[in-house]
């Protein structure tokens, strides 16, 4: 990076040290207005900080309007932030004399040997680690916002304290904040979970807490998704295959799901037997394949399952269709040669490039490497980090590194689509793995007649297709290329006279495979636009007397663009063309 810069939000260290001070001075502000608060901690995040904190009242949006202002008195005071350490004992009594028992349990839990550190800004200090800013002066104080308030357990565990978490995003100069807040506003329009209910994709409900109900017209947007994906995967030549959603315990530890995924897994006992839930597909993929020999001349063997997996998420973290209990993986199993892995790793990043760019998506990969809690050997793992590495880097392109988050049995390369407001979800992964392979005794017979252990790649493209379905959902805000949209046309009869006429059209279209309603209300005409506009129909087709008379429709699209009369075949010329092509527009 330039030396112009290192002190810019271009420099992702600065950005952090930024919002880390941020969250300093909001504390301070807290403190100030309201003494008697406890802190708890106060880190930046992706997109601004937050800071958790124990209050004797809940947090409101006026309060929050005077922590900002107090907050850019701060500012405008120019305290230096000063750094010093204590020793262990120092600390806590320092802390216990403020009255903070959260930051005492955090010293507490520190190593012996550990540096404690403090900053100091006026009369605010805080336990920390840093770094800062060296002054609150640094801050523009009308380029912050506090943007919400919501519950936090104390270090995450639902046993413990319930704090109030506060979160705020500032920038260096006030129109970055106002494009960001016009950004947020706009994410809230595309919210799939409101865009969900309103054209009746699907929906939540209480008995099922974290459990989607898909409606017809969400059902009709997930078959054609799931249509596309069986087309694309039937050219890279896979199989498809469905496993049982429940599994012995057994075949759990064998996998080592049991020791390494418990906690997430829906338990039950049959027949006095241990009994699990799929978690995931893998396992029931190792027995697919054991259940026949195999020779070199099958291998690379591409293996394909959309498989319904269930998951113990904590009722916080469930939200809408991205983070459920329940989904489909549109899992595969990729069985191979050592001499094919980079091959294979290759061709899968080509098959993820033609999905992702029919849905307008572009990705940066991150490679996750070896965690702490793992099977295999650390030569194991480093082999296969750098065949990942060599199959990106020979395809012209770039990674960066997420130290110690790989897979428990293997390195992964993760997929971050960017949809239309610049925000990124983890979408895809390839997981390289030797050891289930091991584990489950896999083989197959090479040119030279013996036995051989197979390798396998893991690989989800569009994750899950619930979250995927999210995810496009708030790409296109709803507004779904034609050959995905639920209903690809709706036909508007001006007056009661063209019902039939209009009915008639709606037949061929159907007969035709598009996805067809008509509108028979007894309404205006500028009302039914309206209406199906709102529903974002790629396709209106206004018939009146005119075109009853002259054998034509006059289509129109949701962008409010009139295509003009045209004979009924003409359009579904052009509807056909864009549904084959699958064009985002």
């Amino acid at each position: 990076m330039s030396e112009e810069n290192l002190y810019t939000f271009e420099n992702e260290q600065y950005r952090k040290t930024y919002w880390h001070t941020c969250s300093h001075v909001m504390a301070q502000a807290v403190k100030r207005l309201w003494p008697e608060v406890k802190l708890a901690i106060g880190p930046s995040i992706d997109e601004g900080w937050y800071y958790d904190m124990d209050a004797p009242f809940a947090f409101t949006p006026e309060h929050l309007e005077q922590i900002e202002a107090e907050m850019r008195k701060i500012c405008k005071e120019k305290l230096k932030l000063e750094r010093f350490e204590l020793p262990r004992a120092e600390a806590l009594a320092f802390m216990e004399e403020k009255g903070e028992p959260f930051k005492v349990e955090l010293i507490q839990d520190l190593p012996e040997d550990a540096a404690i550190s403090f900053y100091r800004q006026g009369e605010f200090t805080d336990l920390c680690a840093g770094p800062h800013l060296d002054s609150t002066g640094r801050i523009k104080g009308n380029a912050m916002k506090l943007t919400a308030c919501n519950a936090a357990y104390w270090r995450g565990d639902s046993n413990r304290e319930t704090l109030q978490r506060i979160y705020g995003i500032a920038f260096p100069k006030k129109d970055e904040l106002d494009q960001y807040l016009a950004r947020i506003e706009e994410a809230k329009k595309r919210d799939h979970r409101r865009l969900g209910r309103e054209l009746g994709l699907f929906m939540l409900r209480d008995e099922g807490p974290g459990f989607p109900f898909f409606l017809p017209r969400g059902m009709t947007l997930r078959n054609t998704l799931i249509d596309y994906w069986r087309q694309v995967h039937k050219k890279y030549g896979y199989v498809e295959i469905s496993t049982p959603i429940m599994l012995n315990r057994q075949l759990w530890e064998r996998s080592g799901h049991w020791d390494h995924y418990k906690n997430n897994m829906y338990a039950t006992v049959i027949d006095d037997v241990d009994f699990a839930v799929k978690p995931m597909n893998c396992p029931g993929g190792m027995l697919v394949y054991a259940s026949e020999p195999h020779s070199y001349k099958e291998l690379p063997l591409r293996v394909g399952e959309l498989g319904l997996v269930h998951r113990h998420e904590l009722s916080g973290a469930l939200h809408g269709l991205f983070r459920v209990r329940c989904f489909t993986q549109d899992d595969a199993h990729v069985f191979m040669t050592r001499d094919q892995m980079k091959d294979v790793i290759q061709e899968t990043v080509r098959l993820f490039d033609e999905v992702y760019s029919t849905f307008g998506l572009s990705y940066t990969i991150e490679l996750s490497t070896m965690p702490e809690d793992h099977i295999g050997t650390v030569d194991e793992w480093e082999r296969n980090q750098d065949i990942l590495k060599s199959a990106i880097t020979g395809m012209g392109k770039e990674f960066v590194v997420n130290e110690g988050d790989g897979a428990f049995y293997g390195p992964k390369l993760d997929f971050h689509l960017a949809d239309s407001l610049g925000r990124t979800w983890q979408c895809g992964t390839i997981q390289l793995d030797s050891q289930l392979p091991e584990r489950f005794e896999l083989e197959y017979t090479g040119e030279d007649g013996a036995k051989h252990r197979p390798v396998m790649i893991h690989r989800v493209v569009l994750g899950s297709i619930e979250r995927f379905i999210g995810v496009i959902t708030e790409h296109f805000a709803g507004a779904f290329p034609a050959w995905l949209a639920p209903v690809q046309v709706k036909v508007l009869p001006v007056t009661d006279r063209a019902a039939d006429y209009a009915r008639d059209a709606a037949a061929k279209l159907d007969e035709l495979g598009f996805r067809c309603e008509v509108d028979e209300r007894s309404e205006k005409i500028g009302k039914k636009i309206r209406e199906a506009t709102l529903e974002k129909v790629p396709f209106m087709l206004v018939v009146g007397d005119r075109d009853m008379e002259n054998a034509t429709v006059s289509p129109r699209r949701r962008s409010g663009e009139d295509l003009g009369a045209m004979a009924l075949d003409a359009f579904a010329a052009l509807l056909g063309e864009e549904v084959k092509t699958k064009a985002i527009r």
